[in-house]
């Protein structure tokens, strides 16, 4: 078929594959073939055993199947997957749609796979790390807005990482190989953030001895992060709304019109919303700085993914030092008001009080060490059916256990099928 044909042959570097409605390959591309982790046999192997090593299908196994979504809805879908490659396991944005012959016949779903350099399932310095569903989700808005030009505001606690998320939008973006801009408002006033972002002429002001480029001037090409916008001046905004609106500035003290050439990236912790009711943030510039507004969930909102991250900071502090369960159970039920940047500083400060390779709760900060692990028993623990005790254990295994899935249920004594099973049945009660 010239479906199958045109597939077969295609040399682009994304692996590409159509899948017949059992889930089995009927062709793929070179790149395919060089992704995989083991041999491709056309007819025979079937997605998920390839990219997953599963036994049967995705959404068999807790995961959202893609396939069973177009099938389903016979629109093309996109879903977030790690996938198993020649270079290890990995995020990967998967696209899917189906494929009709001209005479209107399904011939299959074809599926695109994009891999996430800027995200890591597994500890990994100077990238965006998590397993967890809240994290996914972040990643998922990450991916789909990453490759345009539409700004984005990035929404979320102190200490939650904003920085390091806006960088990735611009690493994952075509503005990859330009300037990184970043902006503090914080602690600008007035005179400050107009001659920051806009630059100065000489003789604009005393002092002004030379002609000075501003932060737009910059971020030409790039990205401009403005970090907690939110503190801004009221009388400056307008000035940034022109900006926005206009795609041009001037210099302080010059009256020449400069185009501006950048890709706008906001960040705060405030509720915006909530300041332009109160009269402090103007409205019509929120509706500019949010249009693709991205949520950081804080750490107490994917603690699933606190191993992972300990596991990180530590081996980056002292590679020879390790975590006790104890530890890691105190810490689990610790609310982190500093999120992420909270639990590197105290895992560094954890590492230098530590004599051996063992970090325990004794370690930690006052406040951390004396938290109440996550599950901690009491006296008066009430009595619970056998059921409802695996189901709690269950659910506080899945969220301190560092390992894959398929480790915890070997560790369990159980098949990584059956684990699933009970894992969904936790979720859905």
């Amino acid at each position: 078929m010239r479906e199958i044909e045109q597939l077969e042959a295609d040399d682009s570097d994304l692996p590409t594959v159509l899948i017949g409605s059992d889930y089995r390959l009927l062709a793929c591309n070179r790149a395919y073939r060089e992704n995989a982790v083991k041999s491709v046999e056309i007819g025979r192997s079937r997605c998920f055993e390839i990219t997953h090593g599963y036994t049967s299908p995705c959404h068999e196994n807790g995961e959202a199947c893609p396939l069973q979504r177009v099938a389903e809805t016979g629109l093309a879908q996109r879903v977030l997957h790690v996938h198993h490659t020649r270079n290890g396991a990995r995020y990967c944005d998967i696209t899917m749609e189906p494929v009709y012959a001209t005479d209107g016949r399904l011939l299959g779903y074809r599926e695109t796979l994009q891999g996430v350099d800027h995200a890591s399932h597994e500890p990994r310095a100077d990238t965006l790390c998590g397993q967890s569903a809240p994290f996914r989700a972040m990643l998922e808005l990450i991916n789909r807005v990453a490759p345009t030009d539409v700004s984005v505001l990035l929404q979320g606690e102190s200490g939650t990482g904003k920085e390091l998320v806006a960088r990735a939008i611009h690493d994952a973006s075509e503005r990859r190989d330009q300037p990184f801009v970043v902006v503090e408002c914080t602690g600008l006033n007035e005179s400050l953030f107009e001659s920051e972002l806009f630059g100065y002429s000489k003789g604009a002001f005393t002092g002004a001895n030379r002609d000075k480029p501003g932060l737009v001037d910059a971020a030409h090409g790039g990205t401009l992060f403005l970090d907690e916008i939110g503190d801004i001046p009221l009388q400056q905004q307008v000035k940034l709304l022109r900006l926005l609106e206009t795609g041009t500035y001037r210099a302080v003290g010059s009256v020449e019109t400069r185009r501006a050439n950048f890709r706008l990236v906001s960040a705060s912790h405030k509720n915006l919303p909530q300041l332009v009711e109160a009269g402090e943030f103007r409205q019509d510039l929120y509706f500019r700085l949010a249009a693709f507004p991205i949520h950081l969930p804080a750490l107490r909102e994917r603690i699933g993914d606190l191993p992972l991250l300990c596991d990180l900071f530590v081996r980056q502090q002292s590679p020879d030092k390790r975590l006790t369960p104890a530890a890691l159970a105190k810490l689990s039920g610790y609310d982190f008001p500093g999120n992420v940047r909270e639990l590197r500083n105290l895992l560094q400060r954890a590492c230098l009080m530590a004599d051996d390779e063992r970090i325990e709760p004794g370690h930690l900060p006052p406040l951390a060490a004396q938290a109440e692990p996550a599950a901690a028993a009491t006296g008066d623990e009430e009595i619970v059916s056998l059921k409802e005790a695996e189901r709690r254990y269950l659910q506080r295994v899945s969220r301190q256990f560092a390992g894959s899935t398929a480790e915890l249920a070997s560790r369990l004594g159980i098949s990584e099928r059956t684990l699933y099973r009970k894992l969904a049945d936790t979720t859905g009660r």
